[in-house]
């Protein structure tokens, strides 16, 4: 929260925090209960602790952007702050996937795939560039989420927790892939 307080003001053109940020809170909040999960004994009670958190989280995410068109106060700060409260959740929901033994080790690729996007542009600087708005990309974080907690519900084991886990993987690698290559043939349009 240190770091979205310091970024506030320079990316947040408004006054108040407002109604979607605070909505995204909480979200991080849930995201931190989930993530204070990951060290606790793999038995079902904590699955179903870390599944109805995620789930809660994720129900809250399809109202930060609706209370920022409502209240009109999109922002890049608002943007950003969701999407990175979505990828830890992500990372979370990854790690404890491999933890409780749903997935292999492998799974965590799904959350470290935003951050190897992030660590690329700053070797590839044109990785950086805005990527346009989309709906595949909103889909398919919801579709790895969804993915992620319903490997974890108690009463889904091995093997199917794991193919559910590679197929919300696979959904995120190839938009991580699309928007690479958009990248790409931009930046090649540009020079």
């Amino acid at each position: 929260m240190l770091i979205v307080a310091r970024n506030r003001r320079a990316y947040h053109p408004f006054q108040r925090f407002g109604p979607a940020n605070q909505v995204t809170t909480v979200r991080a909040l849930l995201t931190a209960l989930v993530a204070g999960l990951v060290g606790e004994p793999h038995v079902p009670g904590i699955a179903a602790a870390a599944v109805a958190m995620s789930t809660l989280a994720t129900l809250l995410d399809f109202f930060d952007g609706w209370f920022a068109r409502r209240t009109q106060m999109i922002s890049a700060f608002g943007a950003r702050f969701d999407m990175e409260i979505d990828a830890l959740l992500i990372q979370v929901l990854a790690i404890l996937a491999w933890r409780h033994g749903k997935a292999g080790v492998w799974v965590l690729l799904s959350g470290l795939l935003r951050y190897i996007f992030v660590a690329a542009g700053w070797i590839w600087p044109w990785l950086q560039r805005t990527l346009f708005p989309s709906f595949r990309r909103k889909a398919v974080c919801v579709v790895q989420i969804a993915g992620l907690v319903i490997a974890m519900l108690p009463t889904v084991t091995p093997p199917l927790s794991s193919v559910i886990a590679a197929c919300s993987l696979a959904a995120l690698s190839y938009s991580f892939a699309a928007d690479t290559v958009w990248l790409w043939r931009r930046r090649s349009l540009i020079q």
